[in-house]
């Protein structure tokens, strides 16, 4: 058994962070684990542009590196000009939260003297605190596939609260873009996110979001705000030219921090499974997500108060990024379903059942 003293009294310890934001919510918990277990360590976590202001939203980080590639990090001479940042900072431990052999060859040519993960993608021999993925493990949520691993490495069993927090300046940029959408600053927002990354077959059709979107409107004093990312605008176009009443449409004019304090301004926010999504379930925000290819079971956003719609049908799920059929998974999600969840939500009620 590998002793991991040193490692759980590491005063300057480096983190290789997730690349995509879903990955980033649910290694939270883990991170959580960690500094639990180091209360007064330095943690600086490497990170892609593109996630890194939610590390710097995390309350169990002290700062963010910015991983360039593409940039001035690519190739072999770009990972060695990371090598020596890193070596310049002078870290005592590294843990290694992505799985890829680069996040291991970059931690040795560092020379971080203790260097830990699971021992997955052939990169044992640069480990010195290598964790064996237990068999299973990948079939359980995927916060325990990271919660695991530092526990296996002596890090605090209990994660305790993991949240995310929306930062001021983001928050007062919000209000002023709101603000400036004609949206008062006590009115009820309800978020919806309507695209996904990863393709179509992850998203629930344009016109049953527009038609939730309309009732919610009709039946409850809200104001409805469309997010995404610009790959997302044509499918919140899609869903205001669905519908009956005007909605706020914000989809590409967000940062990701701004995003994050978007969503932490809503009462209620309605998703497919996506980066969105799991930022909601960061946030413990009131959360109905919409599941079709993908498996609930595996990466179901976070937070007390989430609440999935999934239909399993003969298919699913197939991971699958466009549909090869008829859709059958996301047609059987009804518009009435999840209308009849969001009135729960913004009444306040406990959902007993999902």
């Amino acid at each position: 058994m590998t002793d991991n003293s040193d490692l759980l009294n590491a005063k300057h310890l480096f983190v290789r962070g997730t690349n995509w934001i879903g990955d980033v919510i649910m290694s939270l918990p883990a991170l959580r684990a960690v500094r639990e277990s180091l209360p007064d360590a330095r943690i600086e976590v490497l990170a892609k542009p593109w996630v890194a202001d939610l590390y710097r939203l995390s309350p169990c980080v002290d700062d963010v590196i910015i991983f360039r590639s593409p940039g001035m990090h690519d190739g072999v001479t770009g990972k060695f000009r990371l090598a020596g940042e890193l070596n310049s900072r002078g870290f005592d431990a590294a843990l290694l939260l992505q799985n890829a052999i680069e996040a291991a060859i970059i931690a040795f040519l560092a020379r971080i003297p203790i260097r830990a993960g699971y021992s997955t993608d052939g990169r044992r021999f640069l480990l010195t605190h290598p964790v064996k993925k237990r068999k299973g493990v990948e079939s359980l949520h995927q916060m325990y596939y990271y919660l695991e691993m530092v526990q296996a490495l002596g890090f605090n069993e209990d994660p305790g609260e993991f949240l995310i927090q929306p930062d001021a300046r983001s928050l007062e940029r919000v209000e002023t873009m709101l603000r400036e959408e004609g949206v008062g600053e006590n009115e009820r927002l309800v978020g919806i996110a309507p695209g996904a990354a990863y393709g179509p077959a992850k998203m629930w059709f344009a016109d049953r979001f527009a038609d939730l979107a309309d009732r919610l409107v009709e039946n409850f004093s809200v104001r409805i705000v469309l997010l995404g990312s610009g790959a997302d605008a044509d499918h919140a176009v899609a869903v205001s030219e669905n519908a009956r009443h005007s909605f706020v449409n914000l989809a590409g004019r967000t940062s990701l921090a701004e995003a994050v304090a978007l969503i932490s301004r809503c009462s209620l926010f309605v998703s497919n499974d996506s980066g969105l999504m799991h930022l909601a379930g960061g946030l413990d925000r009131p959360l109905i997500a919409v599941f079709g290819s993908t498996d609930p079971h595996a990466t179901s956003p976070l937070g007390t108060r989430s609440h999935v719609v999934y239909r399993q049908v003969s298919c699913s799920p197939c991971f699958k990024k466009v549909c090869p059929g008829d859709f059958r998974c996301m047609d059987a999600v009804t518009v009435d379903e999840v209308y009849e969840l969001a009135v729960q939500l913004l009444a306040g009620r406990e959902v007993s059942e999902l």
